[in-house]
């Protein structure tokens, strides 16, 4: 991203040419299946007021005329927020998210909104509506050897976000990060994935999975990028009574200070091992805890003010549980069942109650790791590298206890294994000193030295990056999840709520 910036200052491309490239690259890797919606007028309109700026040299600075795409369980004014769901189709935002519009207010280009696993509820983005025909295709051939139904799982829920980035339609994307969302596709995709502490950036107009975890989440190219978009992120929001009081300094830029991190690991650092004995134990918590509030926080999405709502009229009641089921997927109505029995008076001590408990041992255990002289713990990202769906395992404890405690962490990418495909290490900090674990983390990342793409590739014709792009894929070089887009409508809806006549959309 600082690359391309400094290409936009000196005049090497221009934001309406960027533009145009990440909008081309949109409708050639279509079949990735990466975006729900392209907010290709949006992004021209941006354009034009960044050439503007431009022309006067009045830069709004590293970030202006610069892409980004945004997961699709962010508000987004004017712009269809659907969460990957039939149950919020045709839901158009009044507002931005808050760290929507600080980038917006950076001069960034939305591109669109990314795919998804319905309500951010998955670990693979292959439960949203926008991702059923390719699992379907794959339940009805088990045992097809056909290459086009052996398509890479890329982590969720912010796959399409992932994919967003690999395929170079964008140079920024933001996601939530609930239990590894954002940290589990960078590993699969070859990016950085950071989830800040929680109550550093806003959740503002970010559609809730579970109050008490959601952090939005950031995937960038490399660690430099991170830090400058979280230094625009980070700081106190009025709308959201989570985010610190204390005003939030810009991050020091971290190409300046290498010498002085360098000494500082080399010299000073110790490796050391140490426990987290509650780890075992978070697969379940975190089970109890995310559905008890996903019972909560569906129970909003009723269908009488917005979204999908069903054709029965026989009572009120049989249109709530019946929008209500023909919203939700199988996923989503599961959990909310079971975040109901959770709830029950009889339940409530030993299940929910019992499940704060521990997530207060996991963030202790953490606590005293840090409290023993750790400055950064060091784990794997994911356990493995990117799989076919058939072979896809949802359950991964690497990633959720981290947002149980409420600590920063990030994926850097660190190694190409058996197939030749991307995995990443996980970095973990205090609390707040987010600013420290990025700086480990652009230390990390230069030692490593993982290949990248420069900016003259981008630059040279996108074609021919699309017509190897299947041999890559086989060769092991190509990280981006196989995904069929569906046929997609939408409902205009006007300021009371209600839906209109249907209308095509512009997507990709």
């Amino acid at each position: 991203m600082l690359e391309v910036s400094a290409a936009l200052k000196q005049g090497q491309i221009t934001p309406t040419e960027l533009c145009q490239k990440c909008l081309s690259l949109i409708k050639k890797t279509k079949f990735l299946n990466a975006y729900i919606t392209v907010s290709e007028e949006e992004a021209f309109k941006q354009t034009e007021e960044s050439e503007k700026r431009s022309k006067n040299e009045q830069s709004l600075g590293d970030l202006d005329g610069i892409p980004i795409a945004v997961k699709d369980n962010f508000s987004t004014s004017g712009i269809e927020t659907a969460c990957a769901s039939n149950r919020l189709k045709g839901y158009i935002p009044p507002y931005n998210a808050t760290v929507v519009q600080k980038l917006l207010d950076q001069g960034e280009l939305l591109m669109g909104k990314t795919n998804l696993d319905e309500f951010a509820m998955g670990s693979g983005s292959t439960d949203g509506v926008y991702s059923k025909q390719y699992r379907e295709k794959r339940k009805q051939n088990p045992h097809s050897k056909n290459e086009d139904l052996d398509w890479l799982i890329t982590g969720g829920s912010l796959g399409g976000t992932a994919v967003a980035m690999s395929a170079f339609t964008c140079y920024v994307a933001l996601g939530s990060a609930t239990g590894g969302s954002t940290r589990n596709p960078a590993a699969h995709c070859r990016l950085v994935g950071f989830k800040p502490s929680y109550g550093l950036v806003s959740h503002h107009g970010l559609i809730p999975l579970l109050n008490l975890m959601n952090v939005p989440g950031i995937l960038t190219r490399c660690v430099d990028d991170a830090a400058v978009v979280l230094s625009v992120l980070a700081g106190h929001d009025t709308n959201d009574c989570t985010t610190v009081q204390d005003p939030i300094h810009p991050f020091i830029w971290f190409g300046r200070c290498e010498q002085t991190i360098t000494v500082f690991l080399v010299q000073r650092a110790k490796v050391i091992e140490v426990s987290i004995p509650h780890t075992s134990y978070s697969i379940v918590c975190y089970h109890v805890l995310c559905t008890s509030e996903v019972t909560l926080n569906m129970a909003r999405l009723d269908g009488l003010q917005y979204g999908h709502r069903c054709d029965i009229d026989v009572s009120t009641q049989s249109m709530y549980a019946s929008t209500r089921q023909e919203g939700f997927n199988d996923v989503l109505r599961g959990r909310i069942l079971s975040g109901n029995f959770f709830l029950l008076k009889e339940n409530w001590e030993n299940d929910f109650i019992k499940a704060q408990k521990v997530q207060r041992l996991i963030a202790n255990d953490f606590a005293n790791a840090f409290n023993s002289g750790v400055d950064v713990l060091l784990t794997p990202t994911i356990l493995s590298e990117a799989v076919p769906y058939l072979e896809f395992i949802k359950e991964d404890n690497r990633t959720r206890t981290v947002n149980m405690a409420g600590l920063p962490a990030v994926s850097v990418p660190a190694a190409r294994p058996n197939q030749g495909l991307p995995v990443g290490l996980q970095l973990t900090g205090h609390a707040f000193c987010d600013q420290q674990l990025l700086t480990v983390a652009k230390w990390f990342e230069k030692q490593v030295q993982f290949p990248v793409i420069q900016l003259q590739e981008l630059m040279d014709d996108f074609s021919s990056m699309i017509t190897q792009g299947a041999s890559l894929s086989r060769a092991g070089k190509n990280f981006w999840i196989l995904l069929i887009q569906p046929e997609r409508k939408g409902r205009q809806m006007d300021a009371s709520g209600s839906t209109g006549r249907e209308t095509p959309e512009k997507n990709a």
